[in-house]
């Protein structure tokens, strides 16, 4: 049986159109996916990600562990800021990895620093995909030094939803109330929150429970990411739908919203063989003078890739799936130069979408191309990523 979240009887009783996602029962939608995804666009959606590994690594030897475990620097992460980072391993020394010994990803990630504890112990949280939480764990689990760091998954006792949208905060910084959060915290929190910088966290309370907000998101919309505790996950969710006017959204909107942002998803432009340069991840990899692992023979990749991310426009609504090939016509011949990583109908270009990976130099000489869907070739267009990016009013 699929795990449920504390609000997984909510979704079935208010028309969400459940699954099993990565274990778990999720509402893949409740009205239409386009609905829902212009609906974020416009105005708020709120998301039931709790899903997603919650892991909290605390010690004084915390910061510097990390720094050895993640593709992403840690010590020097400032106190309530996040940073997107990969975590890598090496085959052989993993489960269900055969790669010969070369370094895989195993997930990507968002590593946080929170305040210290009065004795100066580091606090962390790791937010991991939902189908790489129990392996992730595992791989830290048994690299945690003799003492000085503690790891605890807090997934299982824990919530988390995500408010995304243009009007998360009202439409200017004087009607903040306005928003959907206006109804779940008071003005001093508000502020707080609506001033905080993109990666961003904010500790505080709600009902006298310890809440922690960041300013993060998977829409390439503003918004924010709580977590709670489980018993309190009912309370916020209605009052941000109910009270709020936020509109409840599935799994489907959230892959679309994400697309649109050309934001990675692990099983499509990351799986445990990418290489993070050719996946246009090479800001998440702070290489030089650090050892994590797999670090030298990724260190090699960056010079070596000879493939790029890109993304692309189809002239009809028609989409491309993971896995269809990418055509390039060279002298009257067709070649297969690179393969789709994800692709959908994209509801606010009104066009079809992907993101690919291909050959650098099919890239750079800006060639005419075509993807094979389903024994079709269609158009395409190549165009700089992200296929949407959002309206930035500071």
């Amino acid at each position: 049986m699929p795990q449920r979240t504390p609000l997984a009887e909510w979704h079935e009783n208010n028309r969400g159109r459940m699954v099993d996602f990565a274990g778990w029962s999720m509402p893949v939608q409740y009205s239409s996916i386009v609905s829902e995804h212009l609906g974020t666009r416009k105005g708020v959606g709120v998301f039931d990600v709790s899903h997603m590994g919650r892991v909290a690594v605390e010690g004084n030897q915390a910061a510097e562990w990390l720094d050895s475990m993640l593709t992403r620097q840690v010590v020097d992460l400032p106190v309530c800021r996040a940073r997107y980072t990969l975590i890598t391993g090496v085959a052989g020394e993993e489960d269900n990895v055969q790669l010969d010994g070369a370094p895989v990803i195993l997930d990507d990630a968002l590593v946080t620093r929170l305040a210290d504890q009065k004795d100066g112990s580091q606090r962390f949280v790791l937010v991991v995909n939902a189908s790489n939480r129990q392996r992730v764990v595992r791989w830290l689990q048994a690299r945690l030094p003799p003492e000085g760091v503690t790891l605890n998954d807090t997934t299982e006792d824990s919530a988390m939803i995500a408010v995304q949208g243009p009007l998360v905060f009202g439409r200017t910084a004087e009607d903040v109330f306005a928003g959907p959060l206006g109804s779940v915290f008071g003005k001093k929190v508000l502020q707080q929150l609506a001033t905080l910088p993109n990666y961003g966290v904010l500790e505080t309370e709600l009902s006298g429970e310890p809440v922690l907000v960041s300013r993060t998101g998977y829409t390439g919309e503003d918004g924010v990411e709580i977590i709670l505790g489980s018993s309190q996950a009912l309370g916020l969710w209605k009052c941000l739908v109910e009270e709020g006017s936020a509109i409840p959204c599935g799994l489907g909107s959230r892959d679309t919203l994400r697309l649109e942002a050309a934001m990675p998803l692990y099983g499509h432009e990351l799986c445990e063989k990418t290489d993070p340069f050719s996946a246009g991840l090479g800001f998440a990899v702070n290489i030089d003078g650090r050892e994590f692992p797999g670090a030298e023979e990724i260190r090699t990749r960056r010079s070596s890739s000879d493939r790029c991310r890109i993304g692309l426009v189809f002239e009809s609504r028609r989409a491309a799936r993971s896995g269809d090939h990418v055509l390039v016509s060279k002298n009257g011949t067709d070649s297969i130069c690179g393969e789709i990583t994800s692709g959908s109908f994209s509801p606010t270009c009104e066009r079809g979408i992907a993101l690919a990976v291909v050959d650098r130099a099919i890239a750079e000489q800006e060639c005419e191309l075509e993807v094979l869907v389903r024994g079709v070739r269609l158009p395409a267009k190549l165009v700089s990523l992200p296929f949407y990016r959002r309206h930035r009013h500071d």
